[in-house]
């Protein structure tokens, strides 16, 4: 969640601000965290953990087939 926060900050105040200067980062940032404060809007989760854990292991089926072993615990990898 904090990830999606700074995403939101990096998007919306930083990129679109014209700064030329830490302190105009810094009050592009002051800025977008007051309005954000003013008008919060929580982070509602839509996933279950059911797809959480499919998708998971549908990742977890690619890497092994890009990279056999990459998905075993350290110190259990097969010997090639």
């Amino acid at each position: 969640m904090v990830e999606r926060w700074f995403r939101k900050l990096s998007d919306k105040a930083i990129k679109r601000a014209s700064v030329v200067s830490v302190p105009d980062l810094q009050q592009a940032i002051e800025e977008f965290m007051r309005s954000w404060n003013e008008h919060p809007k929580p982070f509602i989760w839509t996933a279950t953990v059911e797809d959480i854990i499919k998708k998971i292991e549908r990742a977890r089926v690619k890497m092994e087939q890009i990279r056999p072993g990459s998905t075993l615990p350290r110190g259990r990898k097969k010997k090639e």
